[in-house]
């Protein structure tokens, strides 16, 4: 594992980084928890730092036993963030967002973890439209969903942690993944619908240009 600066990244208190290869969910824990304690100690810059994992499972804090349906397919980790079962793997833009929700974030109100995770749906439907999909949030459903042949598709998972109003964790983008490894977990607890990526919805892109599509639509969002 390595980091490599993102190009293009705004400037002033905020870094960007992407991890080439497949990052340790343990590690990538470790060193997520100690950025945070840093930037509340003002160490440290803020943080977006872009990754894959290998195949595993998470569980969240609401998640339910019965909810993990294969429990030796892949390995498992319980996890602080919030939400239910998730999976991640290679394909999967896993985008850990390290903010300080005490400092002045575009039009976001100070210390406000709900607008928070709102801004980060708004920042991966942004995302989404610059490659002709259309992302859509529901009620009562943290996450970004598309409609495909007339059935909900779930393409985004969103699953935060703020200690001390630093946030950690962030957000997961269905790239190119094998999708039939969700199969071993109930998404996020819901059994009705299903889950989708880019490449299953005939978008070709890459990581560099999901990576590329991710920094040009900060800005707007998040200043």
């Amino acid at each position: 594992m390595s980091f490599t600066p993102a190009t293009g990244a705004p400037a002033d208190t905020l870094d960007w980084e992407v991890s080439t290869g497949l990052t340790g969910y343990d590690a990538a824990v470790a060193r997520m928890q100690a950025r945070a304690a840093a930037i509340h100690a003002g160490m440290e810059n803020e943080l977006v730092w872009l990754v894959e994992h290998p195949p595993l499972y998470t569980a969240g804090t609401s998640a339910k036993a019965e909810d993990l349906q294969e429990p030796e397919r892949f390995p498992t980790h319980k996890t602080s963030r919030g939400g239910q079962w998730t999976y991640h793997g290679p394909g999967q833009r896993i985008a850990y967002v390290m903010l300080d929700l005490t400092r002045k974030h575009a039009a976001l109100p100070l210390r406000d973890v709900h607008c928070y995770v709102r801004a980060l749906e708004r920042w991966v439907i942004a995302t989404l439209a610059e490659f002709g999909v259309q992302g859509e949030i529901r009620q009562g459903r943290v996450g970004i969903w598309v409609v495909n042949g007339g059935e909900e598709q779930k393409i985004g998972a969103i699953g935060v942690r703020v200690t001390r109003w630093v946030t950690w964790h962030g957000l997961a983008l269905n790239v190119a993944p094998d999708l039939s490894h969700f199969g071993g977990i109930v998404p996020c607890g819901i059994r009705e619908q299903g889950v989708t990526s880019l490449r299953a919805l005939g978008v070709e892109a890459g990581m560099a240009d999901v990576d590329a599509a991710l920094r040009r639509q900060w800005a707007p969002i998040f200043g």
